[in-house]
């Protein structure tokens, strides 16, 4: 009887100790939740939550567990960080699951994301591991596919535009030639002095220059003025009269001048009684005892007799002025405006082919200006480079160029060049921060950024999209509220904020295919049927490459099975 006990005792014993080291089962993939389900790309990064449980009276004493993430897509599979768990009586550091009350964990999985996990699935692997064996479990698939809406981002020149620095081009400038005639005082006779003097020799002598020159010319008389003035000492009516006497004197003198080199130039002639204007001038640039005294006067009293008075009782300074400062007052003055023609838009598009060298730096940049080929610019734009290659702005532009013909690698060469001339200018910051962006370069664009303050270019633009790609979701809503662009719409509906993407989307500036597009993909989340199909119309009329990206894209997972979809994208 007693032996018959202990064998049972022994027996149960037994089944006890096999029933804790049996083989691990087939997990049910009811024991495990994902979050999100599809997953979904951020930042360039596919991460999720994990929830698993293991049942009670499940996990074997002496068993190790390591379960591995997979993410499989296109034939391919790419494993993930693995977590190990172990039973009870296995002696190491890995999470222990006691065998009667089971557990459950959570587990944070990562991958790096490339465009064919679009249509992706993610399991666990299961391999066990004890003293006598190992062995696998069936995988469990606990996600599908992956939401990529987050990479339709765009750093191109049509959404974020880079900034251009305009060249300093002007076709007509004016030079201005002048020379004086003085006057004794209280007269208006000419003395041959004057007349002959070097500065109104050299001003007749230009105008007949002028005449001489031959057919194309770039120069031309814009204008001839005399004004007659008269110091303001004196009486007004007197002074008035002497002015008058001056202008009218010198105007004869000057048109008589013109008649001999047969030159038709209109005068136009004027004159100011009193040039306290001129007298102003004069004490400023003065060191006439009293000056500050005199310049408050004039800047007290408007009234000419008061100020002459004011003036005169300072008896010491009065006499300076009437030896250094009214004599130059007892003038005529004459004119020239002289018109400095540029070239024809043809004859700079034809010089910039045929001999660029013969052009300024400002007539390149301005040229560059004249058509709408982007080749052309960038030709125009390197001459630019070679002939002047200590002008910033010729290496901006060249990048400029560069960047709408989305050669980021050459724009970016550029624009570090343009900053080894002047590392302070923010458009150049802008735009090497554009480079950077679109390289995938995220701390220097940042820096880019950071010395781009009074950028004509859309620097919270810029922003926006920089956090948005780094997937600072909220510190970009704070730079693209205001922005009415397709990275706006986007960042609103990964936000979940319908309504206002809604609305961004209509106020887009210049429509495009993927305006439409993120249209679609609003309709989808909204479950508007109908805004879906008519996005996708338009989105791939205007660009048929979407087609297929409609296809694979799991946004429109509930809409792909029916006959419109289909219709839409064959």
């Amino acid at each position: 009887m007693r032996k018959h006990f202990i064998f049972m005792i022994s027996m149960v014993v037994s089944l006890i100790f096999c029933s804790c080291d049996k083989d691990l089962t087939a997990l049910d993939p009811a024991l495990f939740k994902c979050n999100p389900n599809p997953l979904e790309v951020k930042s360039g990064k596919v991460d999720a939550t994990i929830i698993g449980k293991f049942p009670v009276k499940y996990f074997s004493k002496n068993a190790t567990l390591t379960v591995t993430p997979v993410m499989k897509f296109a034939g391919k599979e790419v494993k993930g960080t693995p977590m190990v768990f172990q039973g009870e009586k296995v002696k190491s550091n890995n999470k222990v699951i006691i065998f009667k009350a089971g557990g459950t964990y959570t587990m944070k999985v990562s991958f790096d994301y490339v465009p064919e996990m679009s249509i992706s699935e993610l399991y666990l692997n299961f391999e066990v591991a004890t003293s006598k064996k190992t062995y696998t479990l069936p995988s469990v698939k606990v996600a599908d596919g992956v939401i990529a809406t987050s990479q339709l981002v765009s750093t191109s020149s049509s959404e974020i535009s880079p900034a251009f620095i305009a060249d300093k081009f002007v076709r007509q400038i004016q030079e201005m030639q002048d020379a004086d005639i003085l006057f004794m005082i209280s007269k208006a006779d000419l003395k041959k002095n004057e007349t002959s003097a070097t500065d109104v020799v050299n001003l007749v002598k230009k105008i007949k220059e002028l005449k001489e020159v031959k057919e194309g010319q770039t120069k031309q008389v814009g204008g001839l003025e005399v004004s007659g003035y008269a110091s303001p000492d004196g009486g007004f009516d007197t002074n008035e009269k002497l002015a008058d006497k001056r202008e009218k004197v010198v105007a004869d003198f000057l048109g008589k001048e013109l008649k001999k080199i047969k030159q038709t130039v209109k005068i136009s002639a004027k004159f100011t009684a009193e040039d306290w204007d001129g007298f102003k001038a004069l004490m400023e640039k003065s060191s006439i005892q009293d000056k500050e005294l005199i310049l408050r006067v004039l800047n007290m009293y408007t009234d000419p007799e008061q100020r002459e008075r004011e003036i005169k009782n300072l008896s010491a300074a009065y006499k300076n002025i009437a030896e250094e400062i009214l004599p130059q007052l007892r003038r005529s003055k004459m004119k020239l405006m002289i018109d400095v023609v540029g070239k024809s838009d043809a004859e700079l598009l034809s010089a910039v082919k045929s001999d660029a060298s013969k052009l300024t730096a400002e007539e390149i940049l301005f040229a560059g200006t004249l058509t709408s080929d982007l080749n052309e610019k960038a030709s125009i734009y390197q001459k630019a480079t070679e002939l002047y290659p200590s002008e910033m702005r010729a290496f901006n532009s060249l990048g400029y160029v560069k960047l709408q013909q989305e050669n980021v690698e050459d724009a970016s060469r550029y624009f570090t060049k343009a900053l080894a001339i002047d590392a302070k200018n923010a458009d150049v910051n802008y735009n090497a921060g554009i480079t950077a962006l679109a390289k995938g370069e995220y701390d220097k664009a940042e820096d880019f950024f950071g010395k781009a303050a009074g950028t004509s270019g859309n620097l919270n633009q810029a922003l926006g999209t920089l956090y948005m790609l780094k997937g600072d979701y909220s510190k970009s809503k704070t730079y693209l509220g205001a922005v009415a662009s397709n990275n706006a719409a986007l960042l609103q509906i990964l936000n979940g904020d319908f309504s206002d993407a809604r609305k961004t989307l209509a106020n887009v500036a210049k429509p495009d295919a993927m305006t439409a597009y993120l249209g679609a993909i609003l309709g989808a989340r909204t479950t508007d049927r109908e805004a879906v199909f008519s996005n996708l119309r338009t989105a791939v009329k205007r660009n048929p490459a979407l087609a297929q990206k409609a296809l694979k894209d799991i946004e429109f997972s509930k809409f792909s099975t029916e006959p419109d979809f289909s219709a839409i994208l064959k």
